[in-house]
């Protein structure tokens, strides 16, 4: 797809367009109000007419972060699939759990399988690609590199948005910093000048772009007011955390990530504090061998609103054709 016909889709686009609430449970670790297992949250997009749609998109987001961070790449991909975007458990209208150390990517790639189980009850499912930002990313390496795991099928085209299976320890540091820290803001305008602050690595944003990606960052907070979206103890098992401890993680990620063989395509802020450009470039040379595109102005991690990148994405994911990488 050409840059400037998917810019004609995307004015064409119906922009009433939204997404629907939907859960689903997941066995093992109890959330706080319940004796066992836990609700995840995930917004589902359909514009194609067709709401057992067979190919599925599923779009998991950063650490910090929730589903509706992918509104406006959703809003691009509905009229071609079933776009699912999950609030991973602790985040959005996820549950929280009782003991945060559950709070870690085996927990998440596990719920991940409940949802994709449970979306294959639903519908069949034919074609199933993950677009990954950061954690995300990390959760579909898992679930892509282990293909005995139960999932409907092969994950047919992977979308890695700055991230690997090297993750910068002073950039981990930096989000150590904020992660978990009591937030309480008077006014959505103040909750969004305070994300920026930690977040300028996003990239250029308009002030409205920004707004409105920051509204689903926030619940109402019993005081009055609005607190962040997260449960704080998401921080426990983070700050936790050690270089060792880090670099062991990092052999589990290289072996799943040499197993991946779906079409990959790897996306890199070219000023990320979290993915090197070393380690974007050993990532080209082994496993699924993507193709990666890079963004200026951009740190961690691509936002995925801008055009150019949203493009990017649709661009790979909607190509015909089954190639092993982009």
């Amino acid at each position: 797809m050409q840059l400037g016909h998917y810019l004609t889709l995307r004015c064409n686009m119906v922009p009433t367009v939204q997404p629907t609430l939907e859960h689903v449970f997941c066995p093992g670790a109890a959330a706080r109000d319940a004796s066992d297992g836990h609700r995840m949250a995930y917004w589902e997009w359909n514009a194609t007419g067709n709401p057992a749609h067979p190919h599925v998109i599923v779009c998991a987001h950063g650490l910090s972060r929730q589903g509706r961070d992918f509104d406006t790449l959703a809003r691009a991909l509905a009229p071609h699939a079933r776009v699912v975007c999950p609030d991973v458990v602790g985040r959005g209208r996820s549950d929280w759990l009782a003991d945060p150390q559950g709070y870690q990517i085996p927990l998440y790639a596990a719920d991940m399988l409940a949802l994709l189980a449970q979306l294959h009850r639903q519908a069949p499912v034919t074609t199933l690609d993950w677009v990954g930002t950061s954690m995300g990313g990390l959760i579909g390496m898992v679930l892509a590199g282990q293909p005995e795991l139960p999932l409907p099928l092969p994950v047919h085209r992977l979308v890695l948005n700055d991230v690997g299976p090297v993750l910068q320890w002073q950039a981990l540091q930096r989000i150590g910093q904020y992660l978990g820290e009591p937030a309480h803001f008077a006014t959505e305008q103040q909750a969004a000048d305070a994300l920026w602050a930690v977040s300028a690595t996003f990239g250029p944003h308009t002030p409205a772009q920004w707004l409105a990606l920051s509204r689903p960052m926030l619940r109402p907070a019993p005081q009055g007011g609005f607190r962040l979206h997260y449960d704080p103890a998401i921080a426990v098992p983070f700050k936790a955390l050690t270089p060792q401890m880090a670099e062991e993680g990092e052999a589990t990620m290289w072996q799943h990530y040499d197993r991946i063989h779906a079409a990959t395509l790897l996306l890199r802020g070219k000023a990320s504090d979290l993915l090197s450009a070393d380690t974007a470039a050993l990532m080209q040379q082994r496993g699924p061998r993507p193709r990666m595109v890079e963004f200026d102005g951009v740190g961690h991690a691509p936002t995925l609103i801008a055009d150019d990148q949203v493009a990017a994405v649709t661009r790979f994911l909607l190509a015909p054709g089954a190639a092993r990488s982009a």
